[in-house]
């Protein structure tokens, strides 16, 4: 077995690092997988690259196979597509999708690995990850056929969010962004579109992942009577107001979190982590996801795009990494 490997480290906030790795002997129950592609998710993961995680919350934003703590140096990420190497029979051969940060190989268990459906590409599956959170927020929300729909933010989450929210029978779902670039998206993903103020009233269902004030505040006028607000967005160390005044209790509106670390409380005696990824890889054999990728670049140049990405680039989506054949 290879056992050097590569990786990419956030030395301190706002600082990347590729570093040589040695990988541990696999055991009887592991696997050593060979990274393909791995993904930039531009939330959680430039929130953690730019320092942005509150102290209190430094254990529960673990990712499943970090090292290193924050605010640094930690090896973060979990958007992970690669080829088995070593390991069960089942599995030899195999691309699979796993919650692994930028490395060029790994060493994990079997279980923690995801085989990736025949008629979903390799280089789509790194979005498995942001369409699992999407699959939970709804099945926290339980919207039902025909409901009116908004979806207030147009990042990874957001999108991905309105694209499977589109599957459900009678819906009206818009996907609602300041910027009217995003347009494009929402009708490569079978959805409508609106900037904020343009946006359609009388939903049953806003979903909020804007991660701004102005965008919960929007989410809240758009709901009809005793609709429902999920809040997805991660502010960080950030404090943010809302708007509970004015008609806010006369018309019974609910807010409420959804969070991708635990399996929906609507789902939770029924589906495990690895169902839910399970569905989540299933629903990317639709090539209307494509449309939430919009750049690669090589491992090599990972710390610059990093920079990027953290920068605020608002053409960025997910930004997909690329791995040199073995």
């Amino acid at each position: 077995m290879e056992r050097s490997a590569r990786a990419f480290w956030l030395r301190k906030p706002g600082e990347g690092e590729i570093r040589d790795v040695t990988l541990p002997e696999p055991g009887p129950d592991d696997v050593v997988v060979r990274t393909l592609h791995s993904g930039i998710s531009r939330g959680t993961e430039t929130l953690v690259f730019r320092g942005g995680v509150p102290e209190s919350q430094h254990t529960i934003m673990r990712a499943p196979f970090q090292e290193g703590d924050f605010p640094g140096p930690v090896k973060y990420g979990y958007l992970n597509v690669g080829v088995v190497e070593q390991g069960p029979a089942e599995l030899l051969g195999r691309t699979v999708f796993c919650l692994y940060p930028h490395q060029t190989r790994y060493v994990v268990p079997a279980s923690a690995v995801t085989p990736v459906p025949d008629d979903v590409p390799a280089e789509r599956a790194v979005l498995a990850g942001t369409v699992e959170t999407a699959v939970n927020a709804l099945w926290d929300a339980a919207p039902l056929v025909g409901d009116r729909i908004a979806v207030i933010g147009a990042g990874m989450v957001g999108c991905s969010v309105a694209a499977v929210a589109a599957g459900l029978p009678g819906a009206r779902v818009q996907l609602v962004d300041v910027d009217p670039a995003r347009a494009a998206v929402a009708a490569a993903l079978g959805v409508g579109f609106a900037l904020p103020d343009e946006a359609e009233g009388g939903c049953d269902l806003v979903v909020h992942a804007s991660a701004t004030e102005a965008g919960l505040a929007r989410g809240l006028e758009l709901l009809e009577p005793e609709g429902t607000l999920l809040e997805m967005s991660w502010y960080g160390d950030r404090r943010v107001s809302l708007p509970l005044g004015e008609a806010f209790h006369s018309r019974r509106l609910v807010v409420r979190s959804s969070q991708v670390g635990t399996v929906s409380p609507n789902r939770r005696t029924r589906r495990s982590y690895a169902d839910r990824m399970a569905v989540a890889l299933r629903l990317l054999a639709d090539p209307a996801f494509d449309a939430l990728i919009t750049g690669e670049s090589p491992f090599d140049r990972l710390p610059e795009m990093m920079n990027r990405v953290a920068g605020g680039e608002p053409s960025v989506l997910c930004h997909r990494i690329a791995y040199r054949p073995a």
